[in-house]
Formats: structure tokens, C-alpha cells, sequence
């Protein structure tokens, strides 16, 4: 039975989203179809809305809208500039400079504020005319844009690491955040790499010389800023506080920071808490049909079949590993991530967990994977969010993505088949 319950819920998922049936009505209309099949029509409805409702009642998602007001404000708080000029002091006069800066940016930005999308929209509005101005490619500007920007998904605080907690039953938040740093570290890393080559060829300038007392300057002026990762990992590590706490403090602390600089006044609030809830409603939408899609699933043992399927194939972890990252890579074409995290995490996490491997490590490597699906079309929004910002189209910014792209997958092969440079760091704090 419950491959009919699998060729139902594929079939019409595929057909409502090639409709251009918006993502979570996809999922809650594709969920609901599915559970029809087992029990009558009054029950099914009722059964799906009860589970979308139980699935917004948790303490650990109120840490969304916080780290999503956070960015707000930091995105018109002055606070995006002052960590372009502190990236451009440390990588500013290497080859490719420019581009550096951007990845730099780019990390030290989607730190902070956890957003992928804000990064780019961020960091991309500044870095793109600049770039332009000093003869570089629009389209390498923005795909260099584009895929750093995702490095913010990884590195804490992290909204989408918070929402694979829930959908995994519960894995540390504060074991997550460790886990996430040497990866987007590594990834940021790779990407300069093959930034500078591109550049090396292309013969790009390098940046200006900054002097020593304008680079202390810099230095200290990005200071508050860099200071939020402190307060907010170095809270939750040290257990003064929750995630979610940790997010109510980064959005009081990025409030008086960005008026301390002036950026942000009273008048702008409205505005602001506005843009908000229109981003947290979507979010939580997907959110609560997600959830009741998992609980279908569930009910008619999918995850279960799927997990006999995959052990039959082979019991080898690096075949399976291997099969499960093309999965999701394919998946986050189509999907966005945050629906693919709860809706496949209750599938792959078992199979996993039987072959050894940590939910910490899991959860860096489905993050890390889906990260590439926003780059991509037809549904990559930070790779429209960066076409839009360059005012470039998207045909002229996929082939300098491509090597990107490759750059990417190689840090996720890394990561997935050597456990170590995700764990290691949570396992010197004792998670």
C-alpha cells in the first residue's frame, strides 16, 4: 500500500509544482491527497491542519523571526558596509582582490545574521558596482556573489540548522552551530580559490593598499559588529543562554548598534518589523506543511520503504552516502530548503544513524548540499536575489558559476566522507 501512498504523493506534488502552484501549497495539497487514500476526507483534513498547527508550537522556532529581524536590521544598519571595509583591510591586496572581499563579506555577513538571501542582497548591492567599476565581470561578480552567500547557512548562527533540530527529533542547536564553522570556513576558502584563478586569468586589478592606521580603523569600527558572534555563540556554548534567547538578544543588540550608527531610526521600525513578518510567515508556512507532510509520510511508512530500498541497494556507507548526496542535490533544484530539510531529514536520518553516523554530521551535510539548490535554477532564490542586485540576466551568470559550483560539491564530498571536519569542534566543547 504504501507505494501507492509514494506514487500518489510524487505524482501530484510534481504535477501541482509544474502548475506553478506555490511550494507549500504544493506540499500541504500533495500531503493531504496522500492521506486520503488511507482514511476518509473529514478525518484526513482535520488530521493534516492539526499537524501543521502542532507543528508551529515549539519554543526552538520562536529563534526564527529574531535571527530573521536581526538581519533586517543589520541589512539597513550600516553593519554590511563596515564588514566590507574590515574584509577589505585582511584580503583586499590579493589577486582577485575584490572578489576576495565579496567572499569574505559574504561569510562574515551571513554569520551574523544567518540569511542567505540578505547576504546576497546585502553584500551584492555594495560589492557588484564596485567590482564593475574597476573592469571586473558582471557576471563573475554576482556568481561570486551568489555562492558565498550560502556560506551563511553553515557558518552559525543558522536559521535552517534550528529547523533541522526540530525535523531530527531534537539534535543540540549549540552542537549544530560548532559543527557548522570549519566547513563554511573551508567552503569560503575554496571559493577564493578558484576566485583567484579566474581572476589570475582574467588579469583583474587588486585592490588599494590600505595603510596601517586606516586598517586599524577599519578594524575597529567592524569590532561591534564581529562582537554579535561572541555574544550569541559564545552564550549558547557556555549555556547562558538558549537559541532562542540568543536570537532575542541579537536583534536588541543589531537595534542599538544600528542606531548607534544612524541608520536606523524609530520612523524605519514599522518598515522594518513589516518586511519581518512577511518573510517569517512564509517561512513558517513551510514550515507547518512540511511538518504535516513528514507526519503522511510517517503514517504510511515511507521513510521506512525508502530506508529498505536504500539498504538494498547496498549496505556500503560511501555508496550509500554517495547516493544519498545526489538525492539532494537533485532535490534542491526543485525544492527550497527549508522544506526539504523537514521533509526529507525523518527519511535519510535513519538510514544513516544505522550505518554510524552522527545526526551532528548529517545535519551539516544536508544543509551543505541543499545550500547549492539556492543557485540554481528554477527555484534558487539567492541566485535570482544576486541577478537581480548585478541587474544582470541569469544566462550570463551560470557559466562563471560553474567552477563555483564544482568548488562547492568538492567541500561537501570532503565533508560527508571525513566526519572529523564537522565534529571536531563539538566534540573539544563536549556535545
Amino acid at each position: 500500500m504504501e507505494y501507492l501512498e509514494i506514487l500518489v504523493l510524487v505524482f501530484s506534488f510534481l504535477v501541482l509544482l509544474a502548475l506553478g502552484v506555490p511550494i507549500a501549497y504544493c506540499i500541504g495539497i500533495s500531503g493531504t491527497i496522500t492521506l486520503l487514500i488511507s482514511i476518509m476526507p473529514m478525518p484526513a483534513f482535520t488530521t493534516f491542519a492539526q499537524r501543521m498547527a502542532t507543528a508551529l508550537d515549539s519554543f526552538a522556532l520562536l529563534a526564527i523571526p529574531f535571527f530573521v529581524l536581526a538581519g533586517q536590521l543589520m541589512n539597513q544598519g550600516g553593519i554590511a558596509l563596515r564588514l566590507i571595509e574590515f574584509a577589505k583591510v585582511l584580503v583586499g591586496r590579493l589577486p582577485g582582490g575584490l572578489a576576495f572581499v565579496n567572499i569574505m563579506a559574504n561569510m562574515l555577513f551571513g554569520a551574523i545574521s544567518g540569511s542567505a538571501a540578505a547576504s546576497a542582497s546585502a553584500i551584492g548591492s555594495f560589492m557588484t558596482p564596485k567590482m564593475a567599476e574597476e573592469g571586473y565581470d558582471r557576471g563573475f561578480s554576482a556568481a561570486v556573489n551568489i555562492s558565498s552567500a550560502t556560506t551563511g547557512l553553515v557558518i552559525p548562527p543558522s536559521n535552517i540548522l534550528i529547523v533541522y533540530s526540530l525535523a531530527s527529533g531534537g539534535v543540540s542547536i549549540a552542537a549544530l552551530f560548532l559543527a557548522g564553522y570549519i566547513p563554511g570556513i573551508l567552503t569560503g576558502f575554496v571559493l577564493m580559490i578558484v576566485a583567484a584563478a579566474f581572476a589570475y586569468r582574467k588579469n583583474y586589478p587588486v585592490g588599494e593598499k590600505v595603510g596601517m592606521k586606516e586598517g586599524v580603523f577599519k578594524f575597529l569600527d567592524a569590532i561591534p559588529s564581529l562582537f554579535l558572534l561572541v555574544i550569541v555563540i559564545g552564550g549558547i556554548i557556555a549555556g547562558y543562554f538558549t537559541a532562542t534567547e540568543a536570537s532575542a538578544i541579537a536583534v536588541l543588540y543589531t537595534l542599538i548598534l544600528s542606531m548607534i550608527y544612524k541608520q536606523v531610526s524609530i520612523k524605519d521600525i514599522p518598515g522594518i518589523l513589516i518586511r519581518t513578518v512577511s518573510i517569517t510567515s512564509i517561512v513558517l508556512l513551510l514550515v507547518s506543511t512540511s511538518m504535516g507532510l513528514s507526519w503522511v509520510m510517517s503514517y504510511a511508512n515511507i521513510p521506512q520503504s525508502v530506508s529498505e530500498g536504500l539498504l538494498s541497494i547496498s549496505s556500503n556507507k560511501i555508496v550509500l552516502l554517495l547516493i544519498i548526496n545526489m538525492i539532494l542535490l537533485f532535490v534542491g533544484i526543485f525544492m527550497d530548503m527549508t522544506p526539504a530539510v523537514l521533509i526529507f531529514t525523518p527519511i535519510f536520518l535513519p538510514v544513516v544513524v544505522d550505518l554510524g553516523i552522527d545526526p551532528i554530521h548529517f545535519g551539516i551535510i544536508m544543509v551543505m548540499n541543499l545550500s547549492v539548490g539556492l543557485c540554481t535554477p528554477p527555484v534558487g532564490s539567492v541566485l535570482f536575489i544576486g541577478c537581480s542586485v548585478a541587474k544582470i540576466g541569469i544566462e550570463k551568470v551560470i557559466k562563471p558559476l560553474l567552477p563555483l559550483f564544482a568548488a562547492m560539491i568538492l567541500v561537501l564530498l570532503l565533508v560527508t566522507y571525513f566526519p572529523q571536519i564537522s565534529l571536531w569542534l563539538p566534540r573539544v566543547f563536549g556535545f
